[in-house]
């Protein structure tokens, strides 16, 4: 994919968002699930970073939370 430039005059104030990807959330969880059982140091450079989810997916890791043995 050819990148598109463009000339900055310095009278633009919109932001640009960093792009993202989209992925399987089976996929993701196979590969964080890995990372972590290996101890892989990569995990804490992403360990303050935000991370999007569905609403429902949220509603149900906040109640696992509240209702997990020994938390």
């Amino acid at each position: 994919m050819r990148p598109r430039l463009r000339i900055f005059n310095g009278d633009e104030s919109t932001a640009t968002l960093p792009p993202t990807m989209t992925i399987p959330f089976g996929e993701l969880m196979q590969i964080l699930d890995d990372a972590t059982r290996r101890h892989k140091t990569w995990l804490r450079d992403f360990s303050d970073d935000g991370v999007q989810i569905p609403e429902d997916l949220y509603e149900v890791l906040t109640e696992y939370t509240r209702v997990r043995p020994g938390a």
